[in-house]
């Protein structure tokens, strides 16, 4: 019995004893006074039992046909089910039972279904968590940025990673497959972002060295902000990088790491993709749509702080990994274990001038010096020095000069030099 019905059974027995009247007990049990008559004669007839709700322990009205409630965990059981890391939970069971067999039930129903069937248990009670930073109040404000290694493919194909942009202010979510967590990885999925939304204004990062890097002893005496080449790039598009000092602290994409582990690994299984190729486009084409539709929400402010995004070629310009080089006097230089012969434009070398080397995500290489760019050709690697113990061990060398002879044992430079003595004194030159 509810606690309603059992506070009713309290009153009207006092009713029945004759300690309280009927009006009295209307007001206790905020009914009017003839219904207080009505539920006195129900206790007198039938006791306690008689108050009870005349539905308990009956199906509802509403209640889906027993059929359908059966043929819907047959469903779940057969392709949704499994153990913990595999089966589908209530929700996304539901809108692919809802997509690809045609039945719409309620996440919340399937849950109480499944439940009852044991195909679902409730989530373990966690700690209490502290409590969470505000979100950003502008779309662009802040993006945060980090790469997910898991086995996204399970077991056909190795692990990848997962290179995810979410917007702090709104949940907005762009992400990219691939191998690693590599400069070229997240220049292609940040290239994405702004070419989609805009250039944002600044990124939340953690302390990997593609993004961040600490000061070298020069950059500590000069006071010089160290950047990798990442974040060159972000330098050049005036993007600001801010490194986490935990986890914990970009909680954002690390969340939404475990939804995607979740909901995306599952439904890769039901594709059968097993490429970043195909993996890609399945996210570009559906499940991202899908994915922002569901979990982003709107901005605290209206006001977008994206800004305008550059043309393709300040785009291009800006996603180039740069390094100096010195140009040696017969103008070739060293970059990447490669030799790069540069066209001569003048008859005079350059007295060790720096060039300045680009490299795109295709591999295509630019030199510039003073801004000019200069022709070259790649050339071969001179063939290494030998060792000095290949040197001792290599026979002299003929060049055709004589050999220098030396002196006879009895050659006057080979005589000791009392011998010199006595022979000058016999021939009377001596001292």
């Amino acid at each position: 019995m509810s606690a309603r019905e059992l506070t009713r059974v309290e009153v009207l027995a006092r009713v029945k004893a004759g300690a309280l009247s009927v009006k009295s007990a209307a007001v206790l049990l905020h009914v009017g006074y003839r219904q207080a008559k009505r539920l006195g004669r129900r206790y007198r007839a039938e006791g306690a039992k008689g108050l009870q709700h005349r539905s308990a322990g009956q199906p509802s009205n509403h209640a889906r046909p027993t059929a359908e409630r059966e043929r819907v965990l047959a469903l779940v059981r057969e392709k949704y089910s499994g153990p913990i890391d595999v089966r589908f939970g209530p929700p996304l069971a539901a809108e692919h039972l809802a997509s690809e067999d045609g039945i719409t039930v309620h996440h919340d129903t399937l849950r109480r279904w499944m439940l009852a069937a044991g195909l679902w248990s409730r989530a373990r009670k966690r700690s209490p968590h502290r409590t969470r930073r505000e979100r950003k109040a502008h779309f662009g404000e802040l993006v945060q940025l980090d790469g997910s290694f898991h086995l996204w493919y399970e077991a056909r194909a190795p692990r990848g990673c997962l290179m995810n942009l979410v917007d702090d202010a709104t949940g907005r979510t762009l992400a990219r497959l691939g191998a690693e967590e590599t400069i070229w990885a997240a220049a292609e999925v940040l290239r994405r972002w702004i070419e989609t939304y805009g250039v944002p204004l600044a990124l939340y990062t953690d302390w990997k060295n593609v993004y961040v890097r600490e000061p070298n002893a020069e950059e500590q005496a000069t006071g010089t902000v160290p950047l990798t080449q990442f974040g060159r790039m972000c330098a050049a598009l005036g993007i600001q990088i801010i490194a986490a000092s935990s986890p914990q602290a970009k909680g954002r994409v690390e969340r939404n790491h475990g939804t995607h582990q979740d909901r995306l690994v599952k439904k890769l299984r039901r594709l059968g993709i097993a490429d970043a190729t195909a993996a890609n486009a399945f996210l570009e084409t559906t499940y991202l749509p899908e994915h922002n539709t569901r979990f982003a929400q709107a901005p605290a402010s209206a006001e977008d702080f994206h800004r305008r995004t550059p043309s393709r070629v300040a785009l291009d310009r800006a996603f180039q990994l740069e390094e100096t080089r010195v140009l040696s006097n017969d103008w070739v230089i060293r970059y990447d274990t490669r030799y790069f012969q540069v066209a001569r434009q003048s008859h005079q070398a350059p007295a060790k001038s720096t060039v300045l080397v680009r490299e795109n995500a295709a591999g295509a290489i630019e030199i510039r010096y003073r801004e000019h760019l200069m022709r070259w050709r790649e050339i071969p690697a001179p063939p290494p020095k030998p060792t000095p113990a290949a040197v001792a061990a290599r026979p002299p060398a003929r060049t055709g000069v004589p050999a220098r002879r030396r002196p006879s044992g009895d050659h006057p430079w080979a005589r000791g030099y009392d011998e010199r003595q006595q022979r000058a004194i016999a021939l009377g030159r001596g001292e």
